[in-house]
């Protein structure tokens, strides 16, 4: 009887060993991307910070994507493999996050420009890092889980990336108190970490790749060989004249500028608009009625629930779209979520609205997502996947460089009496620390304080994102048009194609 020749991925232990050992650095990018979000206040306060440069430090991040740095990584994912994009871009993505915190912890210089500037620089090369890893990533689950439980593996992956933003939002701090900088350091060394643990799962890698070829050596090869797809720039041509990618990818770049740029703002706008808290009490016991009442009026908890929340919805919706199709109604239907969430917290000013409006934007977060990805896998031959994703992320990132960096420079434009209360403060801060004149010191500080305080009004950056909810519901029913004429039955159940 012959001898069934399996390979290390057949064996459930080891594949699942590999997905936490690469999640890992999902997690710590996730981390880095969106753990800032809680410190806008304290980095104002600390570091004389504008809100322009808090969305310059966040938005820089999308820089060199937008010219097609993740298309080139792909590229050399492709040609070289996971081992060479590991080294050259995992290793950009922890050096970023190296220059950053030495930025943040003043090495460089303690004046606000100059700790603003090298820390951008960190964040521009933690970016490029950012998206070619997530793609590395994504392929190296797809190797080692296609013909198993692919699906639930990768909303696993995602989850590990969304425990990171959520984590990082909600205690970063907590961990940074009245220094900024300590949590850059934290999660910078969080990055290194993910890059050791992928590093050390390319041994079981080779393992594999070693399994497959003797497999081959007795079977077609046709059935073993790889099916990572390059990124083919010759396709580009073929995919924009795709009326239904297009809309796809349009409402990708509308859907997400309207939700991860919010959650860098969204623990400050808490406190500005509805008086919630910065940190938590320390001397609150986890079991009493306080600490709970604490918990739902912390600004950075309570934003922390967004990504949380997509965590636990996005695999139940993915697994209805397997079941019962609908993925453009559903995009449709997120789209309009986003319009409700962000009207309640920009228009009114009701905390239980603005709960309500959170929870809107988390149902959407996990509907649009989930109905997303499948549609792109139908519209989109195998073979031009890796040029597609490459696209969509590219064009992605213009819509997300330009709110990260918008809401906070509108933000400072409809503030004009706070940016200048908190200018002249500081000033006046620079002059008497420079005379040390400790009377004039303690004045001017208190100055700072005061205009640190003063409410910011954020109802107009946050109507712009209403405005994207519109245009993603007006893409969401294009597409759903498109996929009439041209039959790739998006709302059909997965596996089953129009007629």
């Amino acid at each position: 009887m012959t001898e069934i020749k399996r390979a290390i991925n057949d064996s459930r232990a080891m594949r699942w060993t590999v997905l936490v050992m690469v999640s890992v650095l999902m997690f710590g990018t996730y981390w880095f991307q969106d753990f800032m979000s809680p410190l806008q206040g304290l980095m104002r306060q600390t570091w004389g910070f504008t809100n322009t440069d808090f969305g310059m430090i966040i938005s820089c991040t999308t820089w060199l994507n937008m010219f097609g740095a993740i298309m080139v990584g792909g590229i050399i994912l492709d040609k070289f493999g996971p081992k060479v994009c590991i080294f050259i871009f995992g290793g950009l993505a922890a050096g970023g996050a190296v220059v950053s915190a030495l930025g943040a912890e003043g090495v460089f210089g303690e004046d606000p420009m100059t700790r603003r500037n090298v820390m951008i620089i960190g964040r521009v090369m933690f970016g490029i890092g950012l998206e070619v890893t997530c793609v590395l990533v994504s392929k190296t689950v797809v190797k080692w889980f296609k013909g198993h439980e692919l699906a639930l593996a990768m909303s696993v992956n995602v989850g590990f990336g969304r425990l990171g933003s959520m984590i990082g939002i909600m205690f970063s701090a907590d961990i940074a108190g009245k220094n900024p900088g300590a949590a850059v350091t934290v999660a910078a060394v969080l990055i290194g970490i993910g890059v050791i643990a992928f590093i050390a799962h390319l041994m079981f890698d080779a393992k594999l790749d070693a399994d497959r070829k003797k497999i081959a050596s007795g079977e077609d090869k046709e059935n073993t060989n790889s099916d990572d797809e390059a990124f083919k720039l010759s396709d580009l041509g073929n995919l924009l004249k795709n009326p239904s990618f297009i809309y796809v990818t349009l409402l990708c770049v509308t859907f997400y500028s309207a939700v991860f740029p919010f959650i860098q703002y969204a623990p400050d706008l808490l406190v500005s608009k509805f008086g919630f808290t910065r940190t938590m009490p320390a001397d609150l016991s986890v079991f009493s009625l306080a600490y709970w009442d604490a918990l739902f009026h912390c600004g950075p908890k309570v934003a922390g629930l967004i990504p949380f929340g997509s965590i636990i919805m996005t695999p139940i919706f993915g697994t209805f779209i397997d079941r019962r199709g609908k993925a453009a109604s559903i995009m449709m239907l997120g789209s309009a979520l986003l319009i409700f969430a962000h009207l309640s917290l920009s228009v009114f000013n009701s905390v239980a609205l603005g709960y309500a409006g959170l929870l809107a934007l988390g149902m959407g977060f996990s509907l649009v997502p989930s109905a997303m990805w499948p549609s792109v896998a139908k519209i989109v031959p195998e073979n031009r996947l890796g040029t597609a994703y490459a696209t969509m992320f590219t064009i992605q990132n213009w819509g997300l460089g330009a709110f990260f960096f918008g809401i906070g420079w509108v933000l400072d434009m409809v503030n004009p009496k706070i940016v200048a209360a908190k200018e002249v403060a500081s000033k006046a801060l620079a002059i008497a620390k420079k005379a040390k004149e400790p009377a004039a010191i303690e004045q001017a500080e208190a100055a700072v304080k005061a205009a640190d305080k003063m409410v910011y009004d954020y109802t107009t950056p946050i109507l712009m994102l209403v405005f994207l909810g519109v245009v993603s519901i007006f893409l969401a029913f294009m597409l759903k048009r498109a996929d009439k004429k041209q039959g790739y039955g998006l709302e059909l159940p997965s596996g089953q194609s129009a007629e």
